[in-house]
């Protein structure tokens, strides 16, 4: 009951004041319907126009601003070529982003080197209120089939969405809830697609569909099938392997000649990456209403995705004693290893409000409010092993300011609420819930060529478990200043300083128990304290000459920065890990660099060029888990009215600075290629691509994947894809 009125009473005042707009019109400013829908178009462009280097953002609050310190966003083409099951593959060319890459099932984006609770994935400037952030094995639950374009934030904005995003965020945008009018009868966007190295089809298509002036009907639907992945080589990486090739030999010396013979086995497949298959499918109806420059609107959202957990070669489950099985649990481990799979549905709701507010101070308030009921069911074999279950509601107002002179900026407040249960013999955290409350504010200001930006924010947190008995809060301040420079020429140069505070998670805090998909025991702490971080970086974005440039060093030093450490243990037939805390530094450079080689109107030769380097590690200097290494990028694109042809290489560095009992990745460089063509031209909006990705067949694996000794990056594939705007 108590739950249920946090969500009634936050869901009415997010609405209230946006269908205020609707019932009393003479709130709201008047304006031309053709002029706002003129207006509303222009937010929706091909990236390749932006060839000048001007990004245009679209998350809330950020629209009118600046966003100094650089924001990337992929859209168009460059969407639909990256386009993949989970947002963390789709975004990982981009400099500065990686992804979990748990399995082609589970990949969440890393930016910066942080990842989990350190990034924030957003839709519509909303969180996606799923457990993605608590374990690398976690979907998340937005589809990128039905996206209309990906931003990823940095800098003093970030500061909006939660202190938890001291990487960044990710803003997903969709038109689940209609944000512009159609002056049209009927206005479709579909995508279809198909590979080779996973037997993918894939489709997805979304209606607009006006009712008069003022209201917009929506639906939109998804799905998607995979088999098990293709793979060039061997599916253990190769210290893995000649571990395993050992193990079978000790086996065999012992007389277990049917435990060998499975070690072998394990150690030697190749080809195919097994139990990685995966279905998906999702789907929402949304409707909003249009006053002026007033709007409010809701969706309804189910989200459905089932995949496999690959499991690490020789290590099975091994519950038997934690279960009392006795003899069973031991027939169940002369069976060897149990497929490990996931079922996943999330049910949502969203609101989305905006209110003119007129030559005030303030000329908008925008409401945005999330309700989501997540059930997670963890599969070994055909028995139900773990199910978890959430419910959240994540609700946020914000004030725009009128610009007034060269002072404009955005102040607000946000609520976050999380009720976690999990039930089963690998529930390792216990039932907790959270609240979260925020103010903050985004402010920018310009002095002649200078322009200043800063931003601030107070969140107080509560997490509590009524099992364990503990009942936690946390007060965390946090702020960015930034400024930067802009010549004459448009290129501007920039210094930001900031200093973050997190409060420690449910999962940080509670856990104790066998993590199979990360194959760790896992043991939190009760005591754990707010984790803060100094941070600084420079950077340099705009043009030089013809060259469109976007370049950034930046140092975070962290004090009680909060880090799961393996401790020599061993719990479970599993090593144990535990949350701990030190004060860490983490060090990168990351850039792009686009150049027209030949601009002769008709056609155009562009270079572009990406890199990042990251350098992370506790205060005595021990390496951080799972840092990216070094990685470039070069690619060559010609592009005319009707085809863009694209060549690229992407290049990953060895990493052999490794944290304790983390295994190293050795260097490797993936080609690709593809051909987009607008069969009527741009005016059209019908684009077919062929493309051909890992060319040579290589092995790459992922360092910041937990799985990386068993779960390879996909092998040469060949995709058909088909995107339509009408």
């Amino acid at each position: 009951m108590l739950y249920h009125s946090h969500i009634s009473r936050l869901l009415a005042g997010a609405a209230f004041i946006p269908v205020a707009a609707v019932l009393f019109p003479q709130m709201a400013t008047a304006q031309d319907t053709a002029a706002v829908q003129e207006e509303l178009d222009d937010d929706v462009h091909d990236r390749r126009l932006n060839a000048a280097g001007e990004i245009v953002v679209s998350a809330v609050g950020v629209t009118q601003l600046d966003v100094l310190a650089g924001t990337s966003v992929v859209e168009g083409v460059e969407l639909q070529r990256n386009l993949a099951g989970q947002v963390g593959d789709v975004l990982e060319k981009l400099p500065g982003v990686s992804a979990t890459s748990f399995s082609p099932g589970a990949s969440r984006p890393v930016l910066r080197g942080f990842s989990g609770e350190r990034v924030k994935v957003l839709v519509d400037g909303i969180g996606a209120i799923d457990v993605s952030n608590t374990s690398a094995d976690h979907a998340v639950t937005i589809d990128p089939l039905t996206a209309e374009r990906i931003e990823v934030l940095r800098g003093p904005a970030v500061m909006l969405y939660g202190s938890q995003a001291i990487g960044g965020a990710v803003n997903v945008i969709d038109k689940r809830i209609p944000q512009r009018r159609v002056n049209e009868p009927i206005h479709i966007d579909a995508l279809v697609s198909a590979n080779t190295a996973a037997n993918l089809y894939e489709a997805g298509g979304s209606i607009d569909v006006p009712v008069g002036d003022s209201v917009v009907f929506h639906v939109n639907g998804s799905y998607r099938n995979t088999d098990d992945v293709s793979i060039p080589g061997f599916v253990v990486a190769d210290d893995l392997r000649a571990d395993l090739l050992q193990d079978a030999a000790a086996e065999e010396a012992e007389g277990e000649i049917e435990e060998a013979e499975e070690l072998r086995e394990a150690a030697l497949q190749k080809g195919t990456l097994p139990n990685s298959a995966t279905e998906t499918w999702s789907a929402d109806v949304g409707a909003a209403f249009f006053k002026g420059d007033s709007s409010l609107g809701i969706a309804l959202g189910v989200y459905d995705t089932s995949y496999g957990v690959p499991g690490r070669p020789g290590a099975g489950h091994h519950h038997g004693e934690e279960e009392g099985a006795g003899e069973a649990g031991a027939a169940e481990e002369e069976e060897g290893d149990v497929p490990v799979s996931i079922d996943m549905r999330q049910y949502r709701a969203d609101l989305r409000g905006s209110l003119d507010m007129g030559d005030g101070l303030f000329s908008e308030l925008r409401t945005r409010a999330g309700f989501s009921d997540y059930t997670h069911t963890e599969f070994e074999g055909d028995e139900v092993g773990t199910v978890f279950d959430v419910t959240g509601v994540e609700a946020r107002a914000e004030l725009v300011q009128n610009t007034r002179g060269t002072w404009k900026g955005t102040i607000g407040a946000q609520y976050y609420f999380r009720d976690f249960r999990a039930e089963g013999a690998e529930a390792y955290v216990p039932d907790n819930d959270t609240d979260q409350f925020a103010v903050f504010a985004l402010q920018e200001v310009g002095l002649g060529p200078f322009q200043l930006e800063g931003a601030g924010r107070y969140e107080t947190t509560n997490v509590r478990s009524q099992i364990v008995g503990v009942d936690r809060k946390f007060d965390a301040v946090s702020g960015a200043l930034s400024l930067a420079y802009e010549t004459e020429n448009g290129l501007r140069f920039g210094i930001t300083g900031s200093r973050a505070e997190r409060a420690p998670s449910a999962e940080e805090l509670f856990s104790n128990g066998p993590h199979i998909a990360t194959q760790a025991f896992e043991i939190g702490d009760t005591q754990l304290s707010t984790e803060k971080a100094w941070g600084a970086e420079a950077f340099v974005r705009g043009r030089i000459g013809q060259a469109s440039v976007n370049i950034a060093v930046f140092q975070n030093w962290f004090d009680d920065y909060i880090y799961l450490s393996g401790t020599g243990a061993e719990e479970d037939d599993l090593p144990v890990f535990q949350y701990l805390q030190s004060d860490a530094r983490y060090f990168g450079v990351e850039g792009e660099l686009s150049y027209p080689i030949i601009d002769s109107g008709p056609f155009s030769l562009i270079a572009d060029l990406r890199g990042d380097y990251i350098r992370a590690e506790l205060s005595d200097g021990t390496p951080l888990p799972r840092i990216p290494p070094l990685s470039l990028l070069g690619a060559l694109e010609a592009q005319t009215d009707r085809f863009d042809i694209r060549g690229e290489v992407q290049w990953y560095d060895k990493q052999d600075r490794l944290a304790p009992f983390e295994t190293a990745t050795d260097s490797f460089a993936l080609v690709n290629a593809s051909i987009a063509w607008r069969p009527f031209g741009e005016q059209n909006r019908i684009t077919v691509l062929l493309q051909a990705d890992n060319i040579f067949d290589t092995d790459g694996r992922r360092h910041a994947s937990f799985t990386k000794d068993f779960v390879p990056l996909t092998g040469r594939n060949f995709k058909l894809s088909v995107r339509a705007s009408l």
